[in-house]
This record gives C-alpha cells, structure tokens and sequence, in this order.
C-alpha cells in the first residue's frame, strides 16, 4: 500500500512538472509581445457551445388578412430597424453599482451551579457514616456539586461595492420559439501589455430592445457577464500554480 501511494505521488509531480514545463514553455515564448487577440468566430461553432432551451408558451397560429396593410405579429406600421433575426448586432448597456453591508454580533452566556445532598437519611446517617467514614468537615448535606460556566461570542461583517460601467455590442444567436432572443457579446481591448476582456450572454425580450437598439443589462434574463482580462500585470497579480496546488491540498 505505501508502495502504491509513492508511487502515485511520483506520477502526480511528474505530471504537474510536465505542466509547468509546458506553462513556462509558452510564457518564455511571449516575453517582449503584446498579447494575441481571440479570433472572431462564430459562437455556434465554438467548442461547449449549447442552444439555449427554456419553457415555451402554446404556439399560436397567425392569421392573414388578404388586401390588409398590416402584417400578422408586426410590432410597428414601418419596418423595425431594432435587432429580429439572428445575425443581428444590438448594443448592451451596463451599470452594475451594487453595495451590500451585513454586520452580525451573537452573544451568549450560561452558568448553572447544581448541589446535592441527604440531610439525615431518615436517621441512618450515623450508621452511614460508620460504614464510609469521613472527615469531620464533610457530611452528607455536601454529598455532591456540580458548577459549568459557558461563554461564547461571535462577530461577523462584509462589506461589498460593485462598480461596472460598459457597453458592449451583441448579436442574436438563436430565435426561440416564443419569439426571445438568445444574445452573445465579446469585447477585447489591448492598452500596452494588458488586455481586458468583456463577455455577456442570455436571454432578452425583442419588446425590451428600445428604439436606439440598446438594451440594459438588468432585462437580460440568465444574464452572464464576465469582465477580467490577461497580460503582464494579471500574471503577477495571480498566485503561482505550486502555490494554488498546495493550497488545494493542505489540510492546515
């Protein structure tokens, strides 16, 4: 068994320095370079891509008028220039300022004190006593005592701020049998050798898209937005991988 451990151990060292090997390999490659945009693809074809798939209301089935003007689910008397169809870039508006405070304080405390005794024992108490002899300092009005004392404090806070201001565009990735929208947005942005990265994906209403084509965050239903980015300062702002592998399997 100690056998089998050691050597699993040597397996998992050699793997994780073959990592390292290959980590630093291309760190080493891209000393001096900026950092390589993402190709733009098409988000069907990316690998883990899933179609979105939520509750349906009854299709309903639309009805022409012959000789009328106006058209069966037309949301205006003109063509909408709004985003319809997939393909379609709409604007994603934004605006997270979000603040939470929660301060908690317990206290407790609990002391009890028990005595037991048996005054005179209906008159055997001389005849105890000559049986189990005792100082002359104890009798058996002191039989037993118990005290427990128990104290506990506890204090908790947190205190959080958000700030998020962007805007990103979007496109339709499908058209859901209910007529709402699944949108897909990445945005990249190199300043010397950082570079930020915006992604923001879910579910709108094609009546939540205003008349500028924009849409704010907080009516995208599954919202998932995601603001971090890669470069010289994340990669010494980020623990080394020995570092998270021991933190992961320390047990103190």
């Amino acid at each position: 068994m100690p056998l089998r451990s050691s050597s699993t151990a040597v397996t998992l060292l050699m793997s994780l320095g073959l990592l390292a090997g290959c980590n630093t390999g291309d760190r080493i490659s891209q000393i001096g370079a900026t950092p390589q945009f993402s190709q733009i693809e098409d988000p069907n074809a990316r690998n883990g891509f899933q179609p979105v798939r939520m509750p349906m209301p009854a299709p309903q089935v639309s009805e022409r008028q012959p000789n009328s003007l106006w058209r069966s689910g037309s949301r205006a008397f003109f063509k909408d220039q709004r985003a319809s169809r997939v393909g379609d870039i709409m604007t994603v508006t934004i605006q997270i300022n979000d603040e939470a405070r929660i301060n908690n304080q317990t206290t407790r405390t609990r002391s009890s004190t028990e005595n037991l005794g048996l005054p005179g024992l209906f008159g055997f108490q001389r005849n105890i006593a000559r049986i189990l002899p005792t100082p002359d300092t104890d009798t058996l009005e002191n039989l037993g005592q118990t005290n427990s004392d128990s104290e506990s404090t506890g204090r908790g806070q947190i205190q959080r701020t958000d700030s998020v201001r962007l805007r990103v565009a979007a496109i339709i990735t499908q058209v859901l049998p209910n007529g709402n929208f699944a949108i897909e947005g990445r945005q990249e942005v190199r300043v010397n050798f950082e570079l930020r990265d915006l992604q923001i994906r879910g579910v709108i209403r094609p009546e939540d898209i205003d008349n500028q084509n924009t849409i704010p965050y907080d009516k995208i239903a599954e919202a998932r937005i995601a603001y971090g980015g890669r470069g010289q300062i994340t990669d010494v702002q980020q623990p080394r991988w020995g570092q998270q592998v021991y933190d992961i399997i320390a047990p103190f």
